[in-house]
Parts: C-alpha cells; structure tokens; sequence
C-alpha cells in the first residue's frame, strides 16, 4: 500500500514519493486525473492535511498548508507524474487571514447597523 494525503474534505491522495512537503509526488493516468487532483488543492482543504504511510500511520499532520507550485510531465503512455510543494503559511500570512476574516465580520456588523439605523431615520422599527 501507498503513502496518502488526506485532506480535509475527507479526499484520500496516493503518494509515490513524499519525503517532505515541498517534494509530494503523485501520479495520475492522464491528464485530466491530474487537475482533479490539482483542483482539490484549496486553501480549504489544505488548512488541514494528514499524510499516513502505507500501513495506515498518520506520520504527519498540517494545518494552514499553501500550495507554493506544482511541477508535471507526461509520459509516452500519457500518464502524468506531478510534484507538489506545498509548505506551511508563516506567522504573518496567518495573521493576515486573520484581520480578513475579522474585517468581514465587522463590514456584516456596519451594515446591519446602518439599516437599523435607515429604519429608525424613516419613522419605522427595526
């Protein structure tokens, strides 16, 4: 059995090499295999990522993953090997999902208050 990737939405990638992140290697029948895999690669589902080796061991688990690049090559057959780098968001790019996330809090905040407040200016309840 394979090396695998799990994802957070539960998708389960077989690995042929994946001696560190910036380095996971996966390989693919064809190319459209291949953008399945590559599609999966959301910020979502990579801000949790558990890697098992081939006798079901969880040898590694990540949070907060970034997709760096990914390079890939054809064979003759078709077939599409691809390697992935993928590495760890640093202090300040979690940080700044952090004042994104509370900046969108607070824009849903003004706005409900300025439509409470539009009611009141036109004689009406909120």
């Amino acid at each position: 059995m394979k090396d695998t990737m799990i994802l957070k939405d539960g998708t389960t990638v077989e690995l042929e090499a994946g001696a560190s992140l910036a380095a996971i290697q996966v390989a693919a029948a064809d190319r459209t295999a291949m953008l399945q895999v590559w599609q999966k690669l959301t910020e979502e589902n990579l801000a949790e990522v558990q890697i098992k080796n081939g006798s079901g061991l969880t040898v590694g688990t990540y949070t907060n993953l970034m997709l760096v690049s990914e390079t890939s090559t054809v064979d003759a057959d078709g077939a599409v090997t691809t390697t992935y780098n993928l590495r760890e968001k640093s202090a300040i790019e979690k940080r700044l999902d952090s004042v994104e996330t509370g900046q969108k809090i607070q824009d849903g905040a003004i706005g409900d208050l300025g439509e409470t407040v539009g009611a009141f200016a036109e004689g009406g309840e909120a």
